[in-house]
């Protein structure tokens, strides 16, 4: 289990983390999300203890990383993998020699480094390009080396720092379901920092967003979605909200994948009229939920939550915007 509490970091004069408090529990795949500049990267670097921190605290296991020194440092590391966006291959080693270099940093057998090098690139899909180069692999291809390298240690915590930026869509969904695979098979704790969503969506069972260091959101990815959408504005630049009209009240409503569809149920259900203001489905980690805020006319409301609050729909009221209160907050942020 990682446990981070309060944590602060400053570099020169800026504040970089603003008192985080995040627990990430054993097996579990964690997405840091943010814009360039949020923190996230730093927040990863202060897990393994490649950047310290200024106050607060950071337990991995119940070993507190702040008072490692650098021997105990350096066998802590043993423990947790990385991997980055751009590989950082030896492009002068082959692909075994890659995955062998940290077991032959750390004084393992070199009979014993190669078997555990082959069975991670078999794990990994690539058992046939162990003497290959990496200038002779695709950029999926150096990401999964990259990835076997991560594993020789048997680390029981990966981190990935923008591991499927650097590649295109279809090579991003295959490495998404290998860190899938991995996290399922070994019982890996995965800790990914990414700007897209579609990588949270995919394979993250929690989800932490930060906003110029400051956490703004943490906890499941669905909940997220189908009940917070307002918190994804410092990474999609939308509220994920829409404005009601005036004299409406706004209901949120969720549907999940073994529910009827959730607006036929209303319409049935109630004589009220009713607007859909926005709303839709996605996919989260293969199952399919949405939400959808609808509007009724201040007048009718009383007898539209009397339908919802007989039935068996998942709701919430008040989420929605004005006109009026968003004509306020543009005129807010104009005076900025």
């Amino acid at each position: 289990m990682i446990e981070i509490k309060d944590l602060h970091k400053s570099f020169a004069d800026v504040e970089v983390l603003k008192g985080i408090d995040i627990t990430i529990r054993d097996g579990c795949v964690y997405g840091l999300v943010g814009v360039s500049g949020a923190g996230k990267s730093t927040l990863l670097r202060c897990i393994n203890g490649l950047e310290g921190f200024d106050s607060g605290s950071l337990l991995v296991d119940g070993v507190d990383v702040a008072a490692l020194g650098e021997k105990d440092l350096n066998d802590f590391r043993k423990n947790i993998g990385m991997i980055f966006q751009h590989f950082s291959l030896l492009e002068r080693k082959t692909v075994l020699q890659n995955v062998t270099f940290p077991l032959k940093c750390h004084g393992v057998d070199k009979e014993e480094g190669r078997k555990r090098a082959i069975e991670m690139l078999e794990l990994v899909g690539l058992s046939e390009k162990v003497n290959a180069l990496p200038r002779e692999l695709s950029g999926g291809q150096k990401q999964r080396v990259a990835i076997a390298r991560a594993l020789a240690m048997n680390p029981s915590i990966l981190l990935c720092d923008e591991a499927t930026s650097a590649l295109d869509p279809n090579i991003t969904r295959s490495i998404l379901n290998l860190l899938s695979k991995i996290n399922r098979e070994l019982g890996i704790t995965i800790v990914m920092v990414t700007h897209a969503m579609s990588v949270v969506k995919e394979v993250c069972d929690e989800v932490a967003i930060l906003d110029h260091g400051t956490l703004v959101y943490k906890g499941g990815v669905e909940d997220l979605f189908l009940r917070h959408q307002e918190v994804l504005a410092p990474v999609t630049g939308s509220d994920g909200r829409r404005e009601t009209e005036a004299g409406e009240k706004a209901y949120l409503l969720v549907q999940r994948e073994d529910e009827q569809s959730v607006l036929s149920r209303v319409a049935l259900g109630t004589g009220v009229p009713f607007r859909v203001v926005w709303g839709g489905l996605d996919s989260y980690k293969g199952k399919v939920a949405g939400s959808y805020l609808v509007s009724v006319r201040q007048e009718l409301s009383s007898d539209f939550e009397r339908f919802l609050k007989s039935s068996e729909i998942e709701w919430s009221e008040n989420v929605g915007r004005t006109a009026e209160e968003a004509e306020a907050l543009a005129e807010a942020l104009e005076a900025k």
